[in-house]
């Protein structure tokens, strides 16, 4: 919601003092150079002064960024704020005070009188006015302009009370406090009333509650829980109160579900309403019951479904189903429009009918009494506009409670919008854009989409030919520049290539990784499906009726993956079948399936990976078992191993040691870390060696069994759980910009090469014990302004550090692999051969 664009009006800013007229709050609107160029308070401001600049919103926002500026004034002033406090308000009467996640009130803001500071807010704050209050620790003479960015707070939550989050003191684990850290209300007898915090802040749990989201806070950070019994009942009570009165149809709860450390989502749920505020609670609540699940720990959101009730508040009383309960958000959806609307204009028209009905003999004299003056005509005419014009109504809050029903159906708006926000090359001003959604789009565990600065150089392909000025394209670059299958580079050298070809950040060259399942699909010389039929798929048609469906995995635009149990498969299959040992246990198997609504693209698409996946076959990767093509929908049926992904495994483990051992803590030695790598590199020699390129190797894409055997597999990408180490292009093309070679991210170019380069990422990961994302400590922006650096190569390049788990050759090993030259970069053949000496056999 920017100042500069004129949807805060002049009247909606006001100041608590200022110098003259014309250095009013009205002028305090960023980039902009009215009056004498922007908000100055009167007087030198003092480090006990609170003097303010305050905009009214109109409405509940939902804030993410706040831009700030000094004063300019075509030269004639140079003053601006070094620090400023952020203060908020619901209904303009109470004020609370913003801080971050770590406490501090106050942020930095400028260093000179012009150029525009952006300052992300963490934790985002939602009210409807704002206050900025500069800061200064000597006296001086301050000028700001500003600028705020955010979106509507559909929601209408205002404030929510519960029991104070405690602590949890494991056996050999970290302490975890699971308190509600950015709470803004009050906090009275260990209960918390009259505020928002985490439990709306957007960040969504991971499925382990020990590993946080943000950086430099304390385990358990993200989520807010409590103990069974702890509270004197067999529920956490919770109030949640809105705006105004609202037409309830779900609930989303986030809830952590690590049940083999005694945490599970809620069991049941028990929701009361109030029409109004000073109003009693209805006697009849809501109720539900919850499906438990003691076979996947990962986190989830629980729909809870309010039947449509009307309330302004809701009271819901969330049981336990074992020792712990711990949720990261809550969400309503709701209408602001009830039933009660179209009762009273169907009133309306029903009282109008009876007045047409009877104004008749009300209002036609008899020729005895009374002469035609030729009114009635007028009146009947009257009558029939207004009745027109009801119906219109009608139809119109018809209309409306049909829209909102559909959109109920999806997550809330801060879910499904995707903001994408952009840095103008020009004037610094932050430009929020919201594209139009395609079909079917993945939900998104996250509440929001991140909000990120975008350069434009890596925006516009001509924004990073200006950044690279000794670059200029040639009639040579496709050459070079294509290729998403070559296994190498052989028509050039990398330095023919570099100077025949502009490197730029390849959003028009990228091909989205995602298949129609949203899992990865492989990059494989010239395959069509032109002439596919039965006889190209070497695998047998499953009975589809013997398909299980468990959990859906993840999705696509036209297809999903769900995890399924398959009965009878190891018969159907017979002998020599690559299943494991099950112990008379169901047998697991990831399901890929188109939906009905697909495209016939979609349909070649599919049916192309069932004859890529039909080709392969080796021990470490993830083999195409049977498919159910005869009818719709078109599935294949993949492995899917015990210990599901990799990442997943080791993060939830440490190094092998006296104590892990003592305190019966998940281990995993060097000897494991380094079979797993081994068996990794052997995969991808396999594929490399069809001329398979995989494109996106990770961690989050191996599999492994509960004998360690890993298998490379291809729908990590589907997965909301990792959907924060994909980036998204302007709401298109997702890429793994962390595990992709610099070639990869500025020339589109896919090959063997940039998967050794993901390999060497992936060995990182494992050695990391995937305690953290690859470079942690830079932005996807950065990242991508990284891969700059690796093609300029005048050594300002970052590389990753080493772990401390990593014998130093292995680590020379993950350097071979980023090499910046591709022709220098190792093969998987040279890979295997270097890490499989290392493995004890």
């Amino acid at each position: 919601m920017p100042e500069t664009d004129g949807r805060i009006k002049d009247h909606d800013i006001t100041a608590s003092s200022q110098w003259y007229e014309t250095t009013g709050p009205q002028y305090a609107r960023l980039n902009r150079e009215e009056g004498d160029g922007a908000w100055c308070p009167a007087g030198l401001l003092q480090p006990s002064d609170t003097q303010y600049l305050q905009v009214d919103l109109g409405q509940l926002t939902f804030l993410t960024v706040v831009g700030t500026q000094g004063r300019y004034a075509r030269n004639s002033g140079k003053e601006f704020a070094r620090m400023y406090r952020l203060n908020y308000s619901h209904d303009g009467q109470l004020w609370r005070s913003w801080k971050n996640r770590l406490g501090n009130k106050t942020m930095e803001a400028n260093d000179n009188a012009y150029v525009s500071v952006i300052k992300d807010l963490h934790p985002p704050i939602i009210s409807r006015y704002i206050r900025l209050i500069p800061v200064t620790k000597m006296p001086t003479t301050v000028c700001m302009r500003l600028e705020l960015y955010g979106c509507p707070w559909h929601d209408g939550l205002t404030s929510y009370s519960s029991p104070e989050g405690q602590l949890m003191m494991p056996p050999g684990y970290p302490i975890a406090s699971l308190n509600d850290s950015t709470y803004d209300g009050a906090h009275e007898r260990r209960k918390l009333s009259g505020g928002l915090g985490q439990l709306t802040d957007g960040v969504t749990g991971q499925d382990d509650f020990l590993v946080t989201r943000q950086y430099h806070v304390w385990p358990g950070y993200d989520y807010v829980g409590w103990r069974n019994g702890s509270l004197g009942s067999g529920y956490v009570e919770m109030e949640f109160v809105f705006d105004k009165q609202r037409n309830f149809t779900s609930m989303k709860v986030h809830s952590n579900n690590m049940f083999y450390r005694g945490v599970k989502i809620f069991s049941s749920v028990s929701c009361s309403f109030k029409p109004r505020l000073i109003a009693n609670w209805e006697t009849e609540p809501v109720e539900f019951r919850t499906v438990l699940d003691d076979r996947n720990p990962s986190a989830r959101y629980v729909t809870v479904p309010l039947g449509r009730r009307n309330a302004k508040a809701l009271r819901c009383r969330f049981h336990f189903a074992d020792v712990w309960m711990m949720f990261s958000e809550i969400s309503f959806q709701s209408g602001r429009r009830g039933s009660r609307e179209i009762s009273t204009a169907k009133a309306w028209f029903t009282s109008f009918l009876q007045l047409l009905n009877t104004s008749p003999s009300v209002t036609t004299p008899s020729t005895k009494d009374q002469p035609d003056d030729g009114n009635t005509p007028i009146l009947i005419g009257c009558l029939v506009t207004i009745i027109l014009l009801l119906v219109v109504i009608i139809f119109l809050i018809l209309w409306c409670q049909y829209v909102c029903k559909v959109l109920e159906k999806a997550p809330r708006r801060i879910l499904e919008e995707e903001v994408t926000v952009r840095l103008s090359s020009s004037s610094d001003t932050i430009i929020l854009q919201t594209p139009p959604v395609p079909p079917r789009v993945s939900q998104m565990d996250h509440p929001y989409e991140r909000v990120f600065l975008l350069d434009p150089q890596y925006q516009d392909p001509a924004g990073l030919r200006n950044k690279l000025p000794e670059l200029s394209r040639s009639a040579e670059t496709s050459a070079c520049g294509g290729g998403y299958a070559e296994p190498d580079v052989t028509q050039c050298t990398p330095h023919q290539c570099f100077q025949s070809s502009v490197p730029h950040y390849a959003e028009t060259d990228i091909v989205s990784l995602q298949g129609v399942t949203g899992s990865n699909m492989y990059a494989v010389p010239a395959l069509t499906v032109d002439s596919l039929t039965r006889k190209d798929i070497s695998v047998a048609e499953f009975p589809r009726h013997r398909l299980l469906f468990r959990e859906k995995l993840g999705e696509g635009q036209f297809g999903e993956v769900h995890l399924c149990e398959a009965e009878g498969l190891p018969e159907f299959l017979g002998e020599g079948a690559p299943l494991p040992d099950r112990d008379g246990r169901p047998v697991l198997v990831a399901v890929k399936q188109l939906r009905a609504d697909a495209t016939n693209n979609a349909r070649n698409d599919f049916l192309k990976e069932i004859k890529i996946m039909s080709r392969l076959n080796d021990p470490n990767i993830i083999q195409l078992l049977c498919v159910c093509v005869s009818s719709d929908p078109l599935c294949m049926v993949t492995e899917y191993m015990d210990n599901g992904d990799l990442n997943m495994f080791l993060s939830q483990r440490e190094m092998e040691s006296t104590l892990t051992h003592a305190n019966n803590i998940p281990a995993v030695s060097l000897s494991d870390l380094l079979h797993m790598s081994v068996q990794i590199s052997s995969g991808m020699r396999y594929l490399a060696s069809l001329n398979f390129v995989h494109r996106d190797l990770a961690t989050r894409n191996c599999l492994l069994d509960r004998r360690l055997t890993i298998k490379i597999a291809d729908f990590g990408m589907s997965r909301n759980l990792y959907s924060s180490d994909y980036y998204r292009i302007q709401g298109r093309a997702v890429l793994p910009i962390r595990w992709m070679a610099w070639e990869s991210i500025l020339l589109g170019k896919f090959t063997t090469a940039s998967d050794v380069w993901a390999f060497g990422v992936t060995l990182w990961e494992i050695f990391t014990l995937c305690k953290e994302q690859p470079y942690s400590l830079l932005s996807d922006e950065q990242v991508i302004e990284n891969t700059g650096e690796f093609f300029r190569n005048q050594g300002r390049q970052i590389f990753l550090y080493a772990p401390l788990l990593c014998p130093p050759s292995l680590f020379e090993l993950m350097m071979r692999c980023w090499d910046r030259d591709i022709a220098d970069r190792p093969t998987f053949e040279g890979l295997y051969q270097a890490l499989r000496p290392h493995v004890v056999q």
